[in-house]
């Protein structure tokens, strides 16, 4: 058998972190199985699908690398093969018009909820329409006896009693299918096997189902994965932050990082190391996902990110942080400060969790002279501190070797000959440097602004 998965999104929002681990694991084990990664944008709810939707989704998509296979399959422009379905279904006695009034409809509804059993339309059995006029739906006739079990391979068996499920709607009254018909209809045409999703949809996988056989076709196997809760153990909302990819994207956290992080929520394959979601494919097993909501940790993002963000290629890092600088300064980079940025991201990198803090971190090397100094740096640079930072100036103008080693020696005797520990010194320093922005080691520090610029700045203070 040849495996093929899909994600089948809804383009009625962004895309959702809870869906992009449900792509990854879909992608996860169509490359493991040497099969195929569809992808399906199910915009039937045409009310609420909308262009940017569809294009944040293909966007977070991309971003991740889920490269899916052959074209997007678009579920609203099948519907009429989702009504030739329905068609056959009344020909072959497993589905039947429907001509309940939505006043019927919901006294029915309400019947059949207070006697604790699934909805039965009065029309299942050949009653006669009202008249030859009269509008109707196309309902699914439920099994009346057995159950319907799904051999969920996450959740293990999951069985629901025939009936407990309703006379579903196939086809609405103005001809519309419904998304019960639609997915089944649009899966077994796209030749999908296995149907790895949230386990929101768990008590779907029983009418479904019960829908392929309607049909006579064969049902997929079926992974419901528990959804992600926020680090109260809560159902993710608004109150636990980002949740959209795009959202993530901006906080400065790389895609491998996601990918790495997301795949790990749920899914164990027996050790802590982090692996790429290439590296995941050979050891990547759905019987590995756990049946207990994950829950998000940022702490273990952040470190997740601080890996792979010490890994990347500089060039790449440092066109995300000029782009992070731009967008909150309005200001392009340009000349010195490119080329001082480019020699400070090799350095910086290891000491950043995500993009913005490594930016904030580099300020130092883009700040003009002179240095507008916070409150804490005018304290340090007081006069009685100037003079010792004069004969300090003095002292690194000698060093013919500009680099950190040499130059943290270079403290280091100056302060032997000061008399005082480099405590007494280096914060007057870094104040003199930075204005009090963050920055690494003072030798690498003085080494990534260069000589002419480092002593600039000190004589500013001087």
């Amino acid at each position: 058998m040849s495996v093929v998965t899909r994600f089948a999104p809804s383009p009625t929002g962004y895309l959702h972190i809870g869906g992009a681990r449900t792509a990854l694991f879909n992608w996860l084990f169509a490359k493991k199985m040497g099969g195929t990664f569809l992808l399906r944008i199910e915009d039937t709810d045409r009310a609420r699908s909308t262009p940017e939707a569809i294009d944040a989704i293909l966007e977070g998509m991309e971003w991740l690398g889920l490269k899916h296979d052959g074209q997007t399959i678009y579920q609203f422009a099948r519907a009429e093969r989702h009504r030739e379905a329905a068609s056959a279904m009344i020909a072959r006695g497993t589905a039947f018009r429907c001509y309940m009034t939505p006043q019927e409809q919901e006294a029915a509804r309400s019947q059949a909820h207070a006697e604790g059993r699934a909805i039965r339309s009065p029309y299942r059995d050949g009653k006669a329409p009202p008249s030859a006029e009269a509008p109707f739906t196309v309902r699914l006739r439920a099994p009346d006896e057995g159950e319907v079990v799904n051999a969920d391979l996450i959740q293990g068996d999951v069985q629901i009693k025939a009936r407990d499920i309703d006379d579903l709607v196939m086809l609405r009254a103005d001809g519309n299918p419904t998304y019960m018909l639609s997915v089944v209809v649009d899966d077994h045409d796209m030749a999908v096997t296995h149907v790895i999703r949230g386990d929101d949809h768990l008590t779907n996988a029983a009418r479904q189902i019960v829908i392929y056989r309607a049909m006579d076709w064969t049902p997929p196997l079926f992974a419901h994965v528990p959804l992600i809760h926020g680090e109260d153990g809560k159902k993710l909302s608004k109150r636990h932050g980002a949740q959209a990819v795009h959202e993530w994207r901006d906080m400065g956290y790389l895609p491998e990082a996601m990918n790495a992080y997301l795949m790990r929520l749920g899914w164990s394959p027996g050790h802590d190391e982090i692996l790429t979601k290439e590296d995941a494919i050979p050891q990547f097993e759905i019987g590995q996902i756990g049946k207990a909501p994950a829950r998000l940790d940022f702490k273990k993002l952040d470190s997740v990110n601080a890996h792979f963000l010490s890994l990347a290629d500089d060039a790449r890092v440092t066109r995300l942080v000029e782009e992070h600088l731009k967008a909150a300064d309005d200001a392009p980079l340009g000349g010195d400060s490119a080329a001082a940025l480019t020699r400070a991201i090799p350095l910086l990198k290891k000491r950043a969790k995500t993009i913005p803090e490594l930016a904030e971190q580099a300020r130092f090397v883009l700040v003009k002279r002179p240095l507008t100094l916070d409150d804490t740096a005018k304290k340090l640079l007081n006069d009685d501190f100037k003079p010792r930072l004069s004969r300090l100036r003095d002292a690194l103008e000698k060093e013919p070797s500009w680099n950190h080693v040499a130059l943290g020696s270079t403290l280091k005797a100056f302060a032997t000959s000061e008399g005082v520990g480099l405590g007494q010194i280096g914060p007057g320093l870094r104040a003199a440097l930075t204005g009090g922005t963050p920055s690494p080691d003072l030798g690498q520090t003085l080494e990534l602004l260069g000589r002419e610029e480092a002593l600039a700045r000190i004589t500013d203070q001087v």
